[in-house]
């Protein structure tokens, strides 16, 4: 009984072998009738002029074997392409303004003298003034202020041909003259919806074109550039502030305006010094990029 079943056992894998190796005959044999056939195919294609098209069949069948199809055919083409870390920073050099400082060494020492005046007299003075008088009264003198140097924005709105917003210093002048006693009180801001136009000789001179020059450190005034230095002169005369006799009360008024302000914006600067890695080129670059935004505006 053995015996026998070994012997149907052996027969089943000689005639499994004999029909696979046939299956494979045959299978090489097809191959090779389809191989020429395409192979005269392409001859005759060929020999017409024609061009043979590819069997889209096997491309895609590539395609999903090197696993770009489920990567390359789903995403969309963006046509525009992200830029690169060196074209970002390229971008952000030509957007940094620059200007000449070719007196640097003169402009590093009153950067300096300013910088030490602020801390060990104008901080002080304006924190002392700041605990006497309300912060409501001094914003009252700083709108008096604002009111008596409207000459002077008038006058650079009319340089630009801003007529519209000459006209309204005006209003603004009259209107706070009056109903905001004598300026103390923004009430043109408050009741007309005009508020002040921050305009001075120096950008009249930029809205035509008239660069910076060069960069300059004022003492007591801080940073500048020849054209606004030039303004700033035009300016002074225009500021009926100026016109105060004697001398030394025109120059206390100026210092008692410059008290005020500061004490209206301390800390300002310390902040600016904090986050700046070097504070005179930060505030160069920030006086730069201020000064191109006004004349643009």
């Amino acid at each position: 009984m053995r015996t026998s079943s070994f012997v149907l056992i052996a027969v089943f894998f000689l005639f499994s072998f004999s029909t696979r190796s046939f299956s494979d005959t045959q299978y090489s044999s097809e191959s090779k009738t389809s191989q020429n056939i395409e192979a005269s195919s392409y001859q005759e294609l060929k020999t017409s002029g024609q061009e043979p098209k590819p069997d889209v069949t096997e491309e895609k069948s590539e395609i999903v074997k090197s696993g770009t199809l489920s990567e390359d055919l789903t995403k969309p083409v963006n046509s525009e392409q992200e830029p690169t870390q060196n074209e970002v920073i390229e971008e952000e050099k030509e957007e940094t303004i620059q200007i000449a400082d070719p007196i640097y060494p003169w402009n590093k020492a009153m950067y300096y003298f300013n910088d030490k005046l602020y801390f060990w007299v104008l901080k002080p003075v304006s924190q002392g003034y700041s605990t006497i008088m309300p912060e409501d009264m001094r914003i009252a003198v700083s709108n008096a202020f604002n009111n008596i140097s409207t000459p002077v924005r008038f006058v650079s709105c009319i340089l630009q041909l801003k007529i519209k917003d000459s006209f309204n210093e005006l209003i603004r002048f009259l209107y706070n003259s009056t109903a905001g006693v004598l300026g103390l009180a923004d009430a043109a801001k408050e009741d007309l919806s005009i508020s002040k136009k921050e305009e001075d000789l120096g950008q009249a001179l930029g809205s035509y074109g008239i660069g910076h020059g060069f960069y300059i450190v004022w003492p007591f005034i801080g940073p500048s550039s020849l054209r606004d230095t030039i303004g700033k002169i035009g300016d002074g005369f225009f500021d009926p502030v100026n016109y105060v006799t004697p001398v030394e009360a025109s120059l206390g008024i100026t210092a008692y305006d410059k008290v005020n302000t500061v004490s209206l914006h301390i800390g300002d600067y310390e902040d600016l010094k904090k986050s700046a890695i070097d504070p005179y080129i930060s505030i160069r670059d920030a006086y730069t990029q201020y000064r191109k935004k006004k004349v643009e505006e």
